[in-house]
């Protein structure tokens, strides 16, 4: 190979007239032969012979393209001819030789051969040229030339500073894109690059215009959209940081430096040309707006999120915002006051508008208020910028109107201590500006003038300065101000003393000359005209239907004729008669049922306030139009009079959908959210305030929402468009991006209809939540957020619940409707709960953590937990290892989400489990039983072994060992037992479950709590067993079971109220009390008997519970259920069997239970035949003896009766004689069920006197226990037969048996039986008593001096309990042979009239507290009474003792009803629910 032909070769096109490059031949010379070490020798001295034969080396660099950059580059330190590129290291020797022959270092050589390439690159032809980026072929060139320079780089070939400098010299063809390639690629960065140009002005010109000429390129073309993004957003993020950052660093002069002079400037004449183009009124599809419009998009805050120092950005935002609001200041305050309604935000130019926007998103409110006040005092301003910027931050920042409000009040406080005009002005335009907004944003400017001037409280009230002050002020504003503000003004003037009317006087002929000059009229102001709408004055006759309607609507909520109706018609009659009543008194067909308009008339018309002419004409018209409509056939109304508001609305709401697509254009959607509200007052039928102070403390009624087939379609419409929006915005930003917006269509639009809103969200929920896909799930589920966000301004939710008596946010009403009871509202809730908390924790990742916290629902939290646990076995496992920084968000938006993936995902992404540590979004022990109960085991997805799985996994594994911190139990089974007892027992009484009724005996069995009830059983054996354990090992157990404790505590809460609602739900207590002790082993009523001398087993609580509570609602007629006495009398056994001596611990016990609780021991005789087996094999598996002495002498007594009753000869009573009373009296009652003829006088002739007073007793608490209950086998006839043959008995023997009717006294040895019967009977003994009326010995009894009062005292008693009425409602059946109640006590009465004269003096003795009572109760029987007391044993006159009876039954009838309550009474027997 000769040097002569090489270069021809190279550069002649040859035959196939193509010119091939340098690359091109070698490669050729590689395929044909194959490189060894001998060989690439041999090639790398032929290719440095070649070089330096005096080639072009610039040429020769150009013609290296394309290599790959593990070919170019070589290893660092590597020999410049050792390499394997033979190419390249042979062009570094030329390069080398080329250096030594100019007498420059080869670095400098390299940096000029490179940047003279670059020039050239830029120059070459092509495709039709861009001033600004590269051609493919360009881009193609550039990148070879910049990794041979990078290995020339990484050989220390090559000066930056050299290149640096040689670049600049070739400006004028340099492109953009070549710089930026430049920095990108890391050849030089652009601050080194800039560092070293010679003139910073010059160089901050050709950015400049290059930037402009980048920004209209990406909005002009499609082309290259990408690379010229990357680019813009790279070059701004450059001079932000360097020419926005704090000089903190002393060492370096930052001052001396060329990049943050060139940064600064830079985008100091790019925000310069925006405002000039803005100025000048940009038009729509020129240059310079698409160049504003791009240059715009670069104040977005996720574009500085990876630039450090943070608060370069921030303070770039302020300083654009501060030039912005200082811009070209040439408009007076004057001027403002006249112009600034066309400066709101739905009127400004969308470009600053959208500007504003994205300015907010860096600056805190408080930040950008501060910022405001500091310019307004600092600096010349423009004001059309400064009141356009308010207007955008009430709208975009609700949190800052607040902060607004406080800025204007303290603008006044300045204004009149230093009687500041400048102060007043901003004070009045901040408030106007703000007020165009709407009442969602501020107060309307009449309620701000009101509140600041309208009392004796305002600024203006302090002296008579200050009024001059005020009204010099408004004088002064009249020339440029607007109608609607002097209406406003003149309709609620600035409160100022007598003394000086006259200023207030002047004010208001100057204001009323200037509406006369404008030609519009004060009178003829709307009710609710609100010049914060800033648009022109109405006419009063389109302004009043408006009027009509709000007040209607007012009306319709509040029941009350609104206050400004009633002030319109004193103070502003002449619009209240000439415009308002006519449209209110529109002629139409009345309905039938008043509606709301025409009960306001009727309202108006009581209220007189309709003069009664203008009344009759408007009743003569309806009566008209209903006979026309008669007349008439009915005519279809044309659909599209119905449709147009509807139709229109959905107009615009597809317009915002379309406008949330498009991320570019967020500035519109403030607007769209303003078309959208007025679209929904036309749709609705309302006016267009939404905010009137009148309704903003409405109760709302979500069952009944009351806006008809219009509103449902409505509310439909509203919540599809918030869906489908939130899925168009995802598509192109994530949820901390998309804006404001979704935050205004919530408190702007579905603020407005809330009650249908929530009304529909419970519907879809509970009823069609299986229908719903995706994105409607994950849209509901954003609304929920946005609602808990803003739940403090929005009403309560009253839904009729008990739950929500007091009122409920919207975000708790949604939260209430989500439950987990079957396996669709699982899925329901997995869904929805991930959605909710995925979107809050992107949506708010970027604020701080107590709004987070605002937004999330503590119930969401635990619900999601709770079920994600309870489906998802891979959650049980242990998280900590995994946790990962994903988020599920960007597949919930898909159709097809993957809800278990997502729901997974979340529940190992960090952000989470650090929520899952804050208390109150953790789902403790308590929170899972309760969800757990709520479960419906036949709709479950768990069957019912995995459903066993799980709830044992989540006690044993997870809530058990858990920390109480962490809501775990500690380790301690009792606290897991007791509070899984706990929440049983709140769950049996929650409304809840009220409202899914169960039988008493199912409370704790056919529910959700079966499976619960299984888990306590388990537990509490695996406690007893551990308590045994302890007590064998000498450590017995402390006094008092957990359980008892708890029942204790929840009765004292419950208190023991008189009431009947009161005691039934004391009553339904105690039931689950009982079925819970019966559900348990029954060791858990006696405490672990001691190894030492024989002693009765402590069971104190339990008998406690029996003898004070249970008997009075588990007992039938002095006995016990017989479940409840076997489960005593086994766990006796079974407690006693563990004892040194068994039969003596249990004969000390039931002794015990003789006086401590005698109901156990009658109930054991009740239940004795079904008892002995069960207990006998019980006893004899673990003893060889026979029973305990006293069981068998239960048996004794039933044997004992059973023999009397077969006229056996039969031993003595082996017990005490109550004991052998109660066995005959269920042996009687046994016999009666078998032999109704049966006769028992034999029986009771032979039985001592003791047995048949104690007989006597038990029979009567039969007969009574006949009337309360319905299901016992002995009749009331046959239970007061046997009453009559004892009473027989007893009267027929003289014995004492009147002491059974001396309720109060406490001596007569009856203790043990009144113990063994329920209250309720012993307080029905009176019934009893003059039930056997008739088998009196009324000459025995005469003779005894307690009778009478026996006969007073019962007869009071009666009359108390029927005057009382408390249980009517719950007799089971009427008295037999007595009539209705007030038949007995008409014969009661009678019967004591009569039995008063007879009577003997000694009768009369100690009777003072009775007639005391019977004075208020009886004033004829205690005159009675009192006469005969007096008299003594005077003869009585022969009608007192020959009255007739029928003459004295009508006088005792004629006062019983005059006791009784107005309506008739029957008798309130208590029924037992057992």
């Amino acid at each position: 190979m000769s040097g002569s032909w090489a270069p021809d070769a190279a550069r002649d096109p040859g035959p196939g007239g193509r010119r091939r490059s340098w690359s091109e031949l070698l490669a050729g010379r590689v395929k044909r032969q194959r490189p060894n070490p001998e060989r690439a020798e041999r090639l790398r001295e032929a290719a440095v012979r070649l070089l330096s034969r005096r080639q072009s080396l610039q040429d020769l660099l150009l013609e290296v393209e394309g290599a790959p950059r593990d070919r170019l580059v070589a290893p660092r330190g590597a020999a410049l001819l050792g390499g394997c590129q033979p190419f390249l290291c042979g062009w570094g020797s030329a390069l080398w030789e080329e250096a030594s022959r100019l007498g420059l270092p080869v670095g400098i050589l390299a940096a000029r051969m490179t940047a003279s390439g670059i020039g050239r690159i830029c120059e070459a032809l092509g495709e039709p040229r861009h001033p600004v980026l590269l051609n493919a072929e360009q881009r193609k060139k550039l990148s070879s030339l910049l990794e041979i320079a990078q290995y020339l780089l990484a050989n220390s070939m090559f000066c930056r500073l050299s290149f640096c400098q040689e670049l600049w010299k070739v400006q004028n063809s340099l492109l953009l894109e070549a710089v930026w390639c430049l920095h990108t690629q890391k050849t030089v960065s652009l601050p080194e690059l800039l560092e070293s140009c010679p003139s910073v002005q010059a160089v901050a010109a050709w950015l400049c215009w290059n930037l402009r000429l980048l920004c209209e390129q990406i909005e002009v073309s499609r082309q290259d959209t990408d690379v010229a993004s990357a680019m813009l957003s790279d070059f701004v993020r450059i001079f932000v940081l360097r020419g926005f950052q704090e000089n903190s660093d002393m060492k370096r002069n930052v001052e001396h430096e060329k990049t943050p002079q060139i940064a600064a400037a830079v985008l100091e004449r790019m925000l310069a040309f925006a405002l000039n183009a803005l100025a000048a009124g940009v038009q729509e599809g020129s240059s310079a707006h698409k160049t504003v419009r791009r240059w715009v998009t670069m104040f977005s805050g996720y574009l500085y999120c990876s630039v450090a120092p943070a608060d370069s950005p921030k303070r770039f935002f302020r300083h654009t915002l501060t030039q912005m609001l200082t811009h070209n200041p040439v408009l007076t305050v004057s001027d403002a006051v006249r112009m600034q309604r066309e400066w709101s935000f739905g009127r400004v130019h969308p470009l600053l508008t959208a500007w504003y926007c994205r300015l907010f998103v860096l600056l805190s409110p408080e930040e950008l208020v501060g910022l405001l006040q500091e310019v307004l005092e600092t600096h010349e301003v423009n004001w059309q910028h400064v009141l356009s910027c308010v207007s955008a931050l009430g709208v975009c920042m609700p949190e800052a109107s607040q902060l607004v409000r406080d800025w204007a009040a303290r603008l006044l406080a300045r204004a009149f201590e230093s009687y500041d005009r400048d102060s007043l002005a901003t004070a009045f335009l901040v408030v106007r500006q703000a007020a165009l907004e709407g009442p969602s944003v501020f107060p309307s400017y009449a309620d701000w003038f009101k509140a600041s001037f309208g009392s004796a409280r305002g600024y203006h009230s302090r002296s008579r300065k200050a009024l001059v002050f005020l009204f010099k002020f408004l004088s002064d504003l009249v020339p440029f101000e607007a109608p609607r503000y002097l209406q406003v003004h003149l309709l609620h003037p600035p409160l100022a003393p007598s003394k000086y009317r006259l200023l207030l006087t002047d004010y208001v002929a100057l204001a009323k000359t200037r509406l006369a000059d404008l030609k519009v009229s004060i009178e003829n102001t709307g009710l609710y005209e609100d010049p914060s709408s800033g648009g022109d004055v109405t006419e009063p006759h389109s302004q009043a239907p408006q009027d009509v309607e709000k007040a209607i609507m007012v009306f319709e909520h509040t029941g009350k004729i609104p206050a400004t109706v009633m002030e319109a018609s004193i103070f502003r009659r002449p619009y209240y008669l000439s415009h308002f009543l006519p449209a209110l008194l529109a002629p139409r067909v009345l309905p039938e049922v008043p509606d709301p308009r025409a009960a306001f008339i009727e309202s108006l018309k009581r209220a007189d306030k309709i003069p009664p002419s203008l009344y009759s004409t408007y009743r003569q018209a309806c009566s008209t139009a209903e006979e026309k409509q008669q007349e008439t056939p009915s005519m279809t109304a044309e659909p599209g009079s119905a449709e147009e508001p509807l139709g229109a609305l959905q107009a615009a709401l597809g317009a915002f959908r379309a406008v949330m697509a498009d991320p570019a254009r967020p500035d519109v959607v403030s607007a769209h959210i303003t078309v959208i509200s007025e679209r929904l007052s036309a749709a609705l039928g309302r006016s267009q305030d939404g905010g009137s102070s009148e309704m903003s403390k409405i109760q709302l009624d979500v069952p009944a929402p009351g806006l008809g087939q219009q509103g449902a379609k409505v509310v439909d419409l509203l919540l599809t468009s918030f869906c489908q929006n939130l899925m168009a915005a995802s598509s192109f930003a994530p949820p901390e991006r998309q804006g404001p917006w979704a935050v205004l269509f919530v408190r702007t639009v579905c603020g407005r209809v809330l009650p249908a809103v929530l009304g529909r969200l419970r519907q879809l929920l509970c009823h069609q939540g299986s229908s719903l896909r995706a994105p409607h799930v994950v849209g509901l589920a954003a609304l929920a957020v946005h609602l808990r966000e803003y739940a403090s301004v929005l009403p309560e939710v009253a839904t009729g619940t008990p739950t929500s008596a007091k009122g409920l946010s919207a975000a708790e009403f949604l939260d209430d409707v989500l439950t987990c009871r079957t396996a669709a509202s699982c899925l329901l809730s997995m869904k929805f709960c991930t959605a909710a908390v995925s979107y809050s924790l992107c949506r708010f990742s970027s604020e701080s953590r107590d709004t987070l916290y605002r937004s999330l629902s503590p119930s969401l939290m635990k619900k999601l937990q709770f079920v994600v646990l309870r489906l998802f076995s891979e959650a049980r496992e242990t998280v900590c290892p995994e946790v990962t920084a994903d988020t599920p968000w960007d597949s919930l938006r898909l159709p097809s989400a993957d809800w278990k993936r997502a729901a997974l995902c979340l529940w190992k992404q960090r952000a989470f489990q650090e929520l899952l540590k804050e208390k109150e979004f953790r789902l403790t022990y308590r929170d899972w039983l309760q969800l757990e109960l709520e479960i419906q085991p036949e709709a479950d997805t768990l069957s019912d072994t995995e459903r066993r799985d799980f709830q044992q996994w989540a006690i044993h594994q997870h809530f058990l060992p858990g920390p109480s911190a962490a809501g775990g139990c500690d380790g301690d089974l009792e606290t897991a037992c007791s509070a899984l007892v706990q929440v049983l027992l709140d769950f049996c009484q929650s409304s809840w479950h009220f409202r899914h009724p169960q039988s008493p005996s199912a409370v704790l069995g056919d529910t959700g709590s079966r499976d619960l009830c299984s888990r306590l059983q388990e537990m509490v054996t695996d406690l007893e067993l551990e308590r045994a354990g302890a007590a064998g090992g000498a450590q017995p157990r402390p006094r008092g079971h957990f359980l008892f404790g708890i029942f204790h505590t929840r009765l004292q809460a419950l208190g023991s109220g008189s009431t009947v609602a009161s005691r039934l739900l004391r009553e339904q207590e105690l039931l689950m009390y009982r079925r819970l002790l019966l559900s348990l082993p029954a060791s858990i009523l006696f405490a672990s008997p001691g190894m030492g001398e024989p002693a009765a087993v402590d069971c104190e609580e339990f008998l406690h519970l029996v003898d004070s509570e249970l008997r009075h609602v588990c007992s039938r007629g002095g006995a016990l259920s017989h479940d409840l006495t076997a489960h005593f009398l086994r766990g006796l056994l079974c407690a006693c069997l563990r004892c040194r001596d068994p039969p003596r611990t249990a004969d000390l016990t039931l002794r015990a239970c003789e006086t401590r609780c005698p109901v156990i021991l009658t109930s054991a005789l009740l239940w004795w035949p079904r008892l002995e087996p069960v207990l006998s094999w019980q006893w004899a598996r673990s003893s060889q003896g026979p029973l305990p002495q006293e069981l068998q002498r239960l048996q004794e007594s039933l044997q004992r009766a059973s023999s009397l009753l077969s006229l056996d000869a039969a031993p003595p009573a082996p017990g005490p004689a109550w004991v052998s009373a109660a066995a005959l009296h269920f042996a009687i009652q046994q016999a009666v069920r078998e032999d109704a003829g049966r006769d028992f006088k034999g029986l009771l002739a032979c039985e001592g006197e003791e047995v048949l007073v104690f007989l006597f007793f038990f029979s009567l608490m039969g007969l009574l226990s006949c009337h309360v209950t319905s299901n016992e086998a002995v009749g009331p006839q046959k239970a007061l037969g046997i009453c009559a043959e004892i009473l027989g008995c007893l009267q027929k023997r003289r014995l004492p048996w009147l002491v059974l009717f001396q309720v109060t006294r406490t001596d007569t040895g009856l203790g043990p039986v009144r113990r063994a019967a329920p209250d309720q009977l012993v307080r029905l003994l009176p019934v009893a008593f003059f039930s056997l009326l008739g088998h009196f010995d009324r000459d025995a009894l005469l003779g005894d001096a307690a009778f009478l009062g026996v006969v007073v005292d019962m007869y009071l008693r009666l009359l108390q309990l029927f005057v009382a009425g408390e249980t009517s409602q719950s007799s089971a059946q009427p008295l037999q042979e007595q009539g209705d109640p007030l038949g007995l006590v008409t014969k009661a009465r009678v019967f004591l009239l009569q039995l008063i004269p007879q009577c003997p003096q000694k009768s009369f003795m100690n009777m003072e507290e009775l007639l005391a009572t019977c004075e208020d109760l009886d004033p004829e029987v205690n005159a009675a009474l009192l006469s005969r007391q007096q008299w003594g044993n005077l003869p009585l006159a022969p009608s007192h003792s020959t009255a007739e009876p029928a003459e004295t039954a009508r006088e005792a009838e004629t006062a019983a009803h005059v006791l009784s309550p107005a309506a008739p009474s029957r008798w309130a027997w208590r029924k037992d629910p057992a």
